[in-house]
């Protein structure tokens, strides 16, 4: 069970103090924030009509020295300028009390976009990766529970190649990460 992140609402970066605080992968983030592009006028409806509602606000947790972080939050917060919601980062290293409520399968992984109402209350959230990326990671983790195995290493290599590939080479799963937080904002 999540406690709220009453305290944590209006401590955050906005999306433009964060882009221009980082100091590792700026040009590969704003590579991938400068190439969004909605896949459907339905989606882009979506989060615009998002701006007759003031009950939600977002916090993503986030880090510039992570690569899901400068592949995901972009198309993030492309798709939540719109919508009128106040988006917020939360520096990972300066909010772990918030990290250690969202931890993906016992781990620190980034980035995670909370959804909460105004006075904290968690709605919802998404990350650190689109499903079908994630899913490599969530098997490999269950198949692989040994960190100590000689072979750890080389099959944790082979998984992430493996992402990298349901990644792909161009901004396809932008539109994935768009679907699913359309999936989640509708579910509350």
């Amino acid at each position: 069970m999540t406690k709220p992140l009453t305290e944590k609402l209006g401590t955050g970066l906005t999306p433009q103090a964060f882009i221009d605080g980082m100091t590792k992968n700026k040009d590969k983030f704003e590579d991938w924030l400068q190439k969004f592009e909605w896949m459907n006028e339905e989606d882009k409806e979506f989060f615009e009509s998002l701006n007759n509602r003031d009950d939600l606000r977002c916090l993503i947790l986030a880090a510039d020295w992570c690569g899901d972080v400068v592949r995901n939050v972009p198309a993030v917060f492309k798709a939540l300028e719109i919508s009128g919601v106040p988006t917020e980062v939360l520096i990972l290293e300066q909010n772990f009390d918030v990290m250690d409520q969202f931890l993906t399968m016992g781990g620190r992984s980034i980035p995670v976009v909370i959804f909460t109402d105004t006075g904290g209350f968690v709605l919802g959230h998404w990350g650190p990766r689109p499903s079908h990326v994630q899913d490599v990671m969530t098997k490999f983790k269950t198949d692989n529970p040994d960190r100590e195995a000689p072979d750890y290493q080389e099959k944790l290599a082979q998984a992430r190649k493996e992402m990298g590939e349901r990644y792909g080479e161009g901004t396809g799963y932008q539109h994935i990460i768009v679907k699913e937080l359309r999936e989640l904002i509708s579910s509350f």
